[in-house]
C-alpha cells in the first residue's frame, strides 16, 4: 500500500497478513538515508513483515524537500499512529540522513514512545571535507566521476588505493595532515557508489540535505530521551563523527553495537539481519516495557543454525555425555527421561563461569527441540552508563537463545506459559568459586521456587554438571585478586555497578562479588550432565504452601543434585574416552559425526 504525503514524497506500507495482526504490535517507519529510496529495507522487509507493520518514507531522487518539511512530515504519520495505538512503541529505522531525521523527531516528541534504530548515525557533518566535496561537484561535468572511478578506480583495495595508502604512511609531510587526507580519500572511494545512484545535481541536494539535517539532529541530540540502538560500522566512515557517538552513547537510554566488518551501506550488507539485531538487543517489545516472556521470539533456523556454530569447538573438545532418568528409575544416555510437556523446572549447579550453559541449551534444542529459558544475573541485560561491566554484546548468544533475568516474576510468569525453566540457585558465587570449591553449593537457606512451582503442577528436575576441572587450573581466584590492590578496586567498582541477588544473604552466600578468576588451560577432558529423577509437585500446591513442607523440598532438590554431580564423579573415573587425545582417535577411526562412548551405565 502506498500513502501520497504530498509532491513526490510517499510512505511505502507493507501491512502483515490478516492472521498476524496479532503479532504487529507497533509501526515500523523507515526512513531512507542518502540514497532516499530506502533500498535497504529489500533485505529485511519480508522478516519484519511477521512482527511489525512496516511503512517507508520514499522521497525519489527528483525530490528536493527541505529537511525541516521531511521531519513534519514524519511527525504528522508518528502522531497519527499515535493518537490510534497510544500503548504501542513506534519504531523508527534510519541511516546516515535518515538518523538525523530521527533525532530530531524523537527530540520534538518526547511524551511519544519511540525506538530509535540508527545506523552508522550522521549528527555533524565535516564541514572543510563538506565544502571541499560540494566546491569538486559543483566544477566537475556531469559523467567525469564515473569516468574517474572507471580509468583510476577509487576503491578500496586497488592499486591506486594502495599507492595513495602507502604515500600517506611514507611521506613525512603526508602524516602531518594526514587526519584530513585520510578523510578526504575516505571519500573519494564511498563518491563512484554515489554516483552510480544519483545525477550529479541530486547528489549535491542529498549533502546538502544531509548539512541540513545532521545539524539540526546535533543541536538537539542531548534532549533525546527516546530509546535507542546505534547500530555502528567498522569500515568506511567517512560520515560519522565519532565525538557525537560518544554523546550519543552517554544518552540515558542509548545502547551502542559495533560491526567492525560492514561498510557505509549497512543495511544492503551481507550477513546483516535486522530483526536478528533488533531480538539479541531485547529491543522488542509489543507495549510500553519490555516482558522478556511474551515479547521473546523463538530463535530462526539460521539462528540456530548460527549457535550451533558458535559452539562447534567447545563441543568438539568437550564432548559432553547426557544422562537423564526415565520413569522407572532407569539412566539412559539422551534426553529422553525429559518430559515434552512444561512447565518444567531443572534445578542444578554452575560449573565454573557457568560453562555448561552454553552446552545443555543446545542439547536440548538438537535433541528434543526444547528451548531451555535460563534465569540469569541481570547484568546480562542491563549496563550503567560508565561501568566497567562487559559490553551487552558479550551476552546476544545468550538472550538469542531465551536468557531471562532472574526475578520471581519472570519465574513466575515463565512457569505459567509452562515453559522448561533452568535454575541456579548458586548463582554468581557458585559460578565465581574459589580454589577447591569445585562441585560446591552455594544454595540460600531458603528459596521459595518451590511453593511457585507447586501452583502450577512443574515437574522440578534435579541435575549435576561434572568437568570444570577437566578443563582449567585456577592460578588466580577471589581471595588472590583481593589481595592486589589495583584488582581489589575494580572488582568493587565493578561489583558496586552490577545487582546483588542476595542481600538478605550473610556471610559467604551473600558474597556476589564479580571478578574474573585467573585461569589456565589443561589438556581437555570431558563434560558429563545428569539429569535426575523428576519431583512431582502437581496436585500438591495446598501442602507446598506451607513454608516447612516446601523447605524439606527443597532440601530434596539439593541432595539430588549433590547425588547427581558424586554418581558423575565416580563414573568418570572409568570413563576410557575421559582425556582429548582417546576421543581424538576415536574421531579418526568412526568418523567426526559418530558418538563416542562413555563408562558403561548398567554398573548403576
Amino acid at each position: 500500500m502506498v500513502v501520497r504525503l504530498g509532491g513526490s514524497l510517499r510512505w511505502n506500507v507493507a501491512l502483515a497478513l490478516q492472521s498476524r495482526l496479532f503479532l504487529s504490535t507497533y509501526l515500523f517507519s523507515k526512513i531512507a538515508g542518502i540514497d532516499g529510496t530506502g533500498l535497504g529495507l529489500i533485505r529485511h522487509h519480508k522478516r519484519l513483515g511477521e512482527i511489525f507493520d512496516i511503512w517507508c518514507l520514499h522521497f525519489p531522487v527528483s525530490d528536493r524537500t527541505p529537511a525541516r518539511d521531511l521531519v513534519k512530515l514524519i511527525e504528522k504519520t508518528v502522531r497519527s499512529e499515535h493518537y490510534r495505538f497510544p500503548n504501542r512503541p513506534i519504531y523508527i529505522v534510519g541511516d546516515s540522513i535518515g538518523a538525523s531525521l530521527a533525532l530530531v523527531v524523537a527530540a520534538s516528541n518526547p511524551d511519544i514512545d519511540l525506538v530509535l534504530i540508527l545506523a552508522n548515525p550522521v549528527t555533524r557533518f565535516n564541514n572543510f571535507m563538506l565544502q571541499s566535496l560540494l566546491g569538486f561537484l559543483e566544477i566537475v561535468p556531469d559523467g567525469v566521476p564515473s569516468l574517474i572511478s572507471e580509468n583510476f578506480e577509487f576503491n578500496q583495495g586497488l592499486p591506486l588505493t594502495e599507492t595513495f595508502e602507502t604515500m600517506l604512511n611514507e611521506t613525512d609531510a603526508a602524516q602531518m595532515a594526514s587526519g584530513l587526507l585520510g578523510e578526504f580519500f575516505a571519500t573519494s572511494s564511498n563518491l563512484p557508489t554515489l554516483m552510480r545512484i544519483f545525477p550529479k545535481d541530486t547528489l549535491l541536494w542529498k549533502l546538502q540535505l544531509l548539512k541540513s539535517a545532521s545539524a539540526s539532529a546535533n543541536s538537539q541530540m542531548d534532549t533525546v530521551n527516546a530509546q535507542t540502538l546505534i547500530l555502528l560500522s567498522g569500515r568506511d566512515q567517512w560520515l560519522v563523527n565519532k565525538e557525537d557517538i560518544e554523546r550519543l552513547r552517554a544518552l540515558p537510554r542509548c545502547e551502542v553495537r559495533e560491526f567492525e566488518n560492514n561498510g557505509q551501506f549497512f543495511f544492503l550488507e551481507d550477513g546483516v539481519d535486522l530483526v536478528s539485531i533488533i531480538k539479541r538487543a531485547y529491543y522488542y517489545r509489543r507495549g510500553k516495557s519490555l516482558d522478556y516472556i511474551s515479547d521473546y521470539i523463538l530463535p530462526t533456523p539460521f539462528e540456530f543454525k548460527e549457535y550451533e556454530e558458535s559452539q562447534r569447538l567447545v563441543t568438539a573438545v568437550t564432548s559432553p555425555v547426557f544422562l537423564s532418568t526415565l520413569n522407572n528409575g532407569a539412566i539412559v544416555r539422551s534426553l529422553a527421561g525429559i518430559p515434552s510437556e512444561g512447565p518444567v523446572l531443572y534445578v542444578g549447579n554452575h560449573m565454573l563461569l557457568g560453562m555448561e550453559l552454553h552446552a545443555v541449551a543446545l542439547q536440548f534444542l538438537k535433541e528434543r527441540n526444547i528451548l531451555l529459558r535460563g534465569l540469569a544475573h541481570p547484568l546480562m541485560f542491563t549496563k550503567k552508563k560508565g561501568s566497567k561491566l562487559p559490553d551487552m554484546q558479550l551476552y546476544d548468544i545468550f538472550r538469542i537463545i531465551g536468557a531471562v533475568p532472574v526475578s520471581g516474576m519472570n519465574f513466575y510468569k515463565l512457569l505459567r506459559s509452562n515453559a522448561h525453566v533452568a535454575l541456579y540457585p548458586g548463582g554468581v558465587r557458585e559460578a565465581l568459586h574459589r580454589k577447591g570449591e569445585e562441585y560446591k553449593l552455594f544454595w540460600p537457606e531458603h528459596s521459595e521456587f518451590v511453593r511457585i512451582a507447586s501452583k502450577f503442577g512443574a515437574k522440578i528436575i534435579p541435575f549435576g554438571v561434572v568437568g570444570e576441572d577437566d578443563l582449567f587450573e585456577m592460578i588466580l581466584d577471589y581471595n588472590d585478586q583481593m589481595k592486589i590492590p589495583f584488582l581489589k578496586n575494580l572488582i568493587e567498582e565493578i561489583t558496586q555497578d552490577s545487582v546483588n541477588l542476595r542481600n538478605d544473604e550473610e556471610g559467604e552466600l551473600g558474597k556476589q562479588d564479580l571478578h574474573v578468576p585467573g585461569i589456565i588451560p589443561k589438556i581437555p577432558g570431558r563434560f558429563y550432565v545428569y539429569f535426575g529423577k523428576p519431583i512431582e509437585t502437581e496436585g500438591r500446591e495446598k501442602e507446598l504452601s506451607d513454608k516447612e513442607k516446601a523447605h524439606e523440598v527443597y532440601l530434596q532438590v539439593k541432595s539430588e543434585v549433590e547425588k547427581c554431580m558424586t554418581y558423575l564423579k565416580t563414573k568418570r573415573e572409568t570413563d576410557p574416552y575421559r582425556n582429548i587425545l582417546p576421543r581424538s582417535l576415536y574421531y579418526l577411526l568412526h568418523g567426526f559425526s559418530s558418538q563416542i562412548p562413555t563408562f558403561d551405565l548398567r554398573d548403576h
